[in-house]
């Protein structure tokens, strides 16, 4: 890119004489707030991101800069500290929070980015003065200057080839060392060769593309495909609701903008899918989506639900997310009933009433990192413990919330065993304990039936996607049918 115009560098005004790289651009500023609101107050990138750019009016190729250099330093965060602390010259955890976000830019620009190693020295450390002041700059420049000339591959052999394989390739894929040795139990406890684990791990840091969910009876996926030089949409690879974005906003699919259409994962749809295709014993009237919010899969299965004359309840415990629901019930006819309440206490409170049941569980979401890389830095081992307990509970509402005969399909953005068979292996023991029969449904075989099948999906009666095999997130679905 030497000698040609650099994204998030705008042009210096009419007769003002500057050096274009001692200028803070703003595509690089919104970078810089964007790291630290999800460094310091647990923000998601994808929603303060867009916010920015909106109200900084960054476009075009700077809006497309700013989001490669902030997503990019997201992903390649773990590898981006293990380099730099071998050119720092104090202890590496010592340094401020905000020195570390600039220096992460920096890095990334010189590694990874068509960006000059002068733009990106110079660029940084014009940030760094500019929100941290002078001393701060100082050590940027002198940092990064270390950095340059070298080469991603030649750093990382120095590096991460100490032999202790899951550390060096948490270093090489950046992954905290708990997640990839997380990651390669789940391959081996879901019937994978562990030794997928780099590609699993080279899936996550690769942008995940845009999947649109066709709401049945409100569209097709024929409805949303083409398109022109703005966007352009193709079928789908499993699901049968599904298209793909090549390019372009999703916005601009008219489908999506009136509601009828939706952004969705294939995995998420499938779940849904899942759910809506097992056999039910009897009356098929009233289905239960117990964690509803944001409301993508609760919009399928209130749309395919409404095309079989049944009605959809979509619980969700935080008031904020359950108007997110309402909002993606819009297009249904008859929309469904979006209730405030504790997924926890539904069984309790209204035993034996639904035919379907979904349990979206929180997770950890470790399934997901291609779309919210933050999150394997936000996780840690002690969120499966905290978290444990709320997907029990859950499991147990929905069991007992479910008629005899009716299906409950329990599912996770995790691939991890203690939030996947774990759960359900336990939540069975303890209806069983309560005097509650529940069957494992063969929820591979239930898969075959919607889909032209995927390969290495089949993870003993449950489904385990991965986005190394299957290119979605690595969600898990089990489907329980209640027999007495």
């Amino acid at each position: 890119m030497t000698g040609r115009s650099i994204p998030g560098q705008s042009s210096p005004r009419r007769g003002v004489k500057q050096d274009r790289f001692t200028r803070v651009d703003e595509a690089r500023r919104v970078v810089y707030e964007v790291l630290r609101a999800v460094d310091a107050e647990d923000a998601y990138a994808n929603l303060v991101l867009p916010k920015l750019l909106r109200e900084r009016r960054v476009g075009g190729r700077d809006a497309a800069f700013a989001t490669e250099l902030a997503y990019g330093v997201l992903r390649g965060r773990g590898t981006y500290d293990a380099l730099l602390a071998t050119v720092v010259d104090r202890p590496f955890e010592e340094l401020d929070p905000g020195v570390l976000d600039v220096l992460r830019m920096g890095a990334h620009q010189l590694l990874a980015m068509r960006v000059p190693d002068h733009a990106a020295v110079a660029t940084s450390v014009a940030l760094a003065r500019n929100v941290l002041g002078g001393g701060p700059s100082g050590l940027v420049n002198a940092v990064l200057r270390k950095a340059v000339g070298r080469e991603l591959e030649g750093w990382l052999e120095e590096v991460a080839s100490t032999g202790d394989e899951d550390a060096d390739l948490a270093v090489r894929h950046s992954h905290p060392q708990w997640v990839v040795r997380s990651l390669r139990e789940a391959l081996r406890a879901h019937g994978h060769d562990p030794a997928e684990l780099p590609a699993l791990l080279a899936a996550d840091n690769t942008p995940a593309a845009v999947a649109l969910a066709a709401l049945p009876g409100l569209a097709t996926p024929a409805d949303l495909l083409g398109g022109g030089s703005a966007v352009e949409v193709v079928p789908g690879r499993w699901a049968s609701t599904a298209a793909v974005l090549r390019h372009g906003d999703p916005a601009a699919v008219p489908a999506v903008r009136e509601g009828r259409a939706r952004v969705q994962d294939e995995g998420s749809q499938l779940v849904a899918q899942l759910l809506a295709a097992a056999d039910v014993e009897g009356r098929d009237e009233r289905w239960l989506d117990l964690c509803a919010g944001p409301g993508g899969k609760a919009a399928l299965l209130a749309a395919t639900a409404a095309g079989r004359g049944a009605r959809l309840t979509a619980v969700e415990v935080a008031a904020h997310r359950a108007q997110l629901v309402r909002t993606a019930l819009a297009a249904v006819p008859g929309g469904a009933e979006v209730r405030v309440a504790d997924g926890r206490e539904v069984g309790a409170e209204e035993p034996q009433a639904y035919d379907r049941v979904l349990v979206d569980a929180p997770c950890t979401g470790l399934g997901a990192l291609r779309r919210r890389p933050e999150a394997r830095w936000r996780r840690t081992p002690a969120d499966l413990g905290s978290l444990g307990p709320l997907q029990r509970a859950l499991l147990t509402s929905a069991l007992e919330a479910v008629r005899p005969g009716g299906v409950v399909a329990y599912a996770t953005c995790s691939p991890v065993l203690g939030e996947t068979r774990l759960v359900v292996d336990d939540a069975v023991k303890a209806a069983a304990r309560r005097g509650v029969a529940v069957e494992r449904l063969d929820t591979p075989a239930v898969l075959a039936r919607i889909t032209d099948g995927l390969p290495g999906a089949a993870a003993g009666s449950a489904v385990q996607l991965w986005p190394h095999t299957h290119g979605t997130d690595a969600m898990h679905v089990a489907l329980l049918r209640r027999a007495d």
